[in-house]
């Protein structure tokens, strides 16, 4: 007869917490069987993005095309990475989500987060490395951490693909995006980002899976991607946790 094996510490520890402080819904803040989850009303608010997308920027489709899988942005020009992906739709359901890992220091959402990445992120060239794209040093005092590379990390671990946290560094900073129009964008993060000199060892001859925690126009990853290149990365793939379901500016 066999006998079940004990729990180990972790799990008792894991047990006890649960006990005193229940898990809570990502969202909502409503008590759920597991940390890291969402309440069933929750996650119906949530649109995951999942075929037919393009197969280059994964911009969603309502139907699939006929022929290759491709939106008019990218065959019009096509974008410095190879392929994009985003585990969720930017919209009304996911915004409280997105703005509370970014902002309000929910940084407990970013194991649930990455799993949600990793899974849409399947069909992509398996990365040698995986980099986040980074905050300029005054952000990031203002904020104390880094949104992208804390789903970095996280990714990393569920990939088991060694992180590169500070393969890029922010080389100036730059006005935020939010208000700008596609092209603004473009001239706003240009020149804006330069690989990390001691890091680049760990970047030249990698497919390189960049981070970020939203995707709206693509200026950003772009420029990203190019400085990566330069480095010597074989190629970039990026996935974010989201991404704005509107096409790639031409």
């Amino acid at each position: 007869m066999s006998v079940a094996p004990l729990p180990t510490l972790r799990t008792l520890a894991g047990m006890a917490v649960d006990v005193v402080l229940p898990p809570r819904c990502l969202a909502c803040g409503a008590i759920v069987q597991e940390s890291g989850t969402l309440c069933g009303p929750c996650w119906r608010e949530l649109t995951f993005l999942t075929d037919p997308m393009c197969a280059r920027c994964g911009f969603p489709f309502e139907v699939a095309p006929a022929g290759e899988p491709l939106c008019g942005a990218c065959i019009a020009r096509p974008p410095r990475f190879a392929h994009a992906r985003a585990a969720l739709a930017y919209d009304s359901g996911s915004r409280g989500l997105v703005t509370a890992f970014k902002h309000a220091d929910r940084t407990d959402a970013a194991r649930a987060f990455a799993a949600w990445m990793a899974r849409v992120s399947a069909d992509l060239p398996r990365p040698g490395a995986v980099v986040p794209v980074p905050l300029h040093r005054r952000r990031l005092l203002r904020r104390r951490y880094n949104q992208s590379a804390l789903l970095a990390r996280e990714l990393s671990r569920c990939l088991g693909v060694p992180a590169v946290p500070d393969g890029l560094v922010r080389a100036r900073d730059t006005a935020s995006q939010g208000d700008l129009s596609p092209a603004a964008r473009r001239r706003n993060v240009a020149g804006a980002f330069a690989a990390h000199p001691k890091r680049v060892q760990h970047l030249r001859g990698q497919r390189v899976l960049l981070v970020d925690d939203v995707f709206t126009t693509g200026a950003t990853v772009e420029a990203c991607a190019r400085v990566l290149e330069r480095a010597g990365a074989e190629g970039v793939d990026v996935v974010t946790l989201a991404r704005v379901p509107q096409p790639r500016p031409v």
